[in-house]
């Protein structure tokens, strides 16, 4: 792929250069990852989104049949749990791809590099990345669901969810469900990274999700250089500085190759 001597340039520089990354699903999707709503499949298949992923749902271990008039979500912690269990054990089967290693490398060679994402799979860290915000939480962290304590381990047999070892509150999986605010740190050091980077990279997200979908508009609006990987074009397309259209495991590491190519 032949890319614009601008941006090779630019990013090439010698002196510091802020570079922020946003990723979304299309960058997991290329491991062979499944989005939340495609992984409902089989005897997920049944259940709507809201009935496995929101904090109404979650409630202590009842009937099946338990439903919530007032919100429409059936209401089942071990439901849940489960889900979740089986969604980690999907994540561990997966590995990182080329787009995620690429990343991994930009940050070796550019030391002001914030990557933010909204995946949940961790499959950054495992690449290598170090300065991570993961705006939608991590599915290998599991936390209370009372005194937020995180824990490492848990007992996990086929009656009920796991319980906090400090305060006996139930243990749930580390993400953001529907109706749950993004982690204020992690928010405001992305807004940060944001609004002072030179360069801003948007890939594989579909640039609708908010907050995030702010973010790459916000570094626009105070000058950096945008660039956006997608398989399709997304509402930032007309706001981009350079597009790339097509696999971001395809076309970052041919730009690493490119850059910093010895």
């Amino acid at each position: 792929m032949n890319f614009p001597q601008e941006l090779i340039t630019l990013l090439r520089r010698s002196h510091p250069l802020k570079l922020a990354v946003l990723t979304g699903a299309g960058v997991s999707q290329e491991s062979g990852l499944r989005t939340f709503r495609d992984a409902q499949t089989g005897l997920w298949a049944q259940y709507k989104p809201e009935d496995l992923a929101s904090p109404q749902a979650f409630a202590p271990l009842v009937s099946l049949e338990s439903f919530s008039e007032t919100s429409g979500v059936a209401r089942d912690s071990k439901l849940i749990w489960d889900w979740y269990a089986w969604r980690r054990e999907a994540v561990k089967a997966v590995r990182p791809n080329a787009g995620h290693y690429a990343l991994a490398e930009i940050e070796k060679r550019i030391p002001q590099f914030t990557l933010i994402t909204q995946n949940v799979d961790g499959l950054h860290r495992m690449a290598g990345n170090l300065n991570v915000l993961e705006l939608h939480g991590n599915i290998q962290r599991v936390r209370c669901s009372q005194c937020s304590a995180y824990t490492e381990t848990w007992g996990d047999d086929s009656e009920s969810v796991p319980q906090c070892s400090i305060c006996g509150g139930l243990l749930r999986p580390d993400v953001v469900w529907f109706g749950e605010s993004l982690p204020r740190d992690q928010l405001e050091a992305a807004g940060e990274a944001a609004r002072t980077c030179e360069v801003f990279f948007s890939i594989g997200t579909s640039g609708i999700v908010q907050p995030a979908a702010s973010l790459a508009f916000a570094a626009h609006n105070r000058g950096a250089v945008v660039v956006e990987i997608n398989a399709e074009a997304t509402p930032l397309t007309a706001k981009a500085n350079y597009v790339f259209h097509g696999k971001s495991g395809e076309i970052l590491p041919e730009l690493v190759k490119a850059i910093w190519a010895d």
